[in-house]
């Protein structure tokens, strides 16, 4: 046997890696990662330099966590009733004022490095996260949970094309894109946890859809994402984008009528049509 020392010398560390590993759960780290990286590849791609795409990165990235975390600081209590225990704060590795303190770091770091992408390209990040907020402390149980999500993801191209060289206004058809795209990655982000939340009293656009209701509609929103995409843009669309456009919508039919027997089938067809969204916005004609 050790000394008292040596046998406790540990614990502190492991504490601190465990509360690590908790806020690192919180965080919702699956829409955080893919909506940063998102928009890391979107600043690059439309010209901005590698500072800028930094700076960019850096003030979504904060955004996204402070996010992740409100949420899962403000939902504990039902989370602890419903028995979640794949979230951290039920589980105990970290507690809800630990979240809380996290949540309003994370936005009080996006804030300065917001606003250093300029004026305009940062009041428009901020009222995205605004919405965000509001959506995890309101909105979310409401008919009108979409309209955050469609406003924060319109939000990001409009980010990027404000922090380009001349700050230049982005085009309406990636901001009506990147609604679009919200609209969908609400209601494919809820699907899986209607039941439970119906369970909870939550009573969102999703979940008053239902289950059936919402796997007919998560194409929906997607398609005509693609849709704007291929067509907004000025002259005729190339054949590669009808080509995409025309796919887009074979796979979302296949998936709403393979959906009456395999309930998965109409969200693994929407996911291929956010593939098709997504792969159409990093190499379009830019964001302005």
């Amino acid at each position: 046997m050790g000394t008292p020392e040596q046998s406790t010398a540990g614990v502190p560390a492991a504490r601190w890696t465990g509360r690590v590993r908790g806020l690192a759960g919180a965080c919702h780290p699956g829409p955080v990662v893919a909506v940063t990286a998102l928009t890391a590849a979107l600043a690059v791609t439309a010209g901005q330099g590698a500072a800028r795409s930094t700076l960019t990165t850096a003030a979504v990235l904060t955004g996204q966590l402070s996010v992740g975390w409100c949420n899962d600081a403000f939902d504990a209590g039902r989370d602890i009733a419903a028995g979640r225990r794949d979230k951290p704060v039920v589980d105990g590795t970290v507690g809800v004022r630990e979240v809380w303190v996290a949540a309003c770091t994370a936005l009080a770091l996006c804030v300065p490095l917001s606003l250093a992408c300029g004026l305009w390209a940062g009041a428009v990040h901020l009222t995205g996260v605004a919405a965000a907020w509001a959506y995890d402390l309101r909105l979310k149980a409401t008919a009108w949970s979409w309209a955050p999500y469609a406003v924060g993801f319109a939000a990001l191209p409009a980010f990027v094309a404000l922090g380009l060289p001349g700050r230049p206004w982005p085009a309406w058809w990636v901001v009506t894109a990147g609604a679009l795209l919200g609209v969908g990655a609400h209601l494919g982000d809820v699907l899986p946890d209607i039941r439970g939340d119906l369970a909870t009293g939550v009573r969102g656009w999703p979940q008053r859809l239902g289950p059936d209701g919402v796997r007919r509609l998560l194409p929906v929103p997607l398609v005509a994402a693609s849709a704007v995409l291929v067509l907004g843009p000025a002259g005729p669309p190339d054949s590669r984008g009808v080509a995409a456009l025309a796919g887009a919508v074979l796979v979302a039919v296949a998936g709403a009528v393979l959906g009456r027997r395999w309930a998965r089938s109409a969200f693994a067809a929407a996911v291929c049509v956010a593939v098709v969204d997504v792969t159409l916005l990093l190499h379009g004609t830019g964001v302005a």
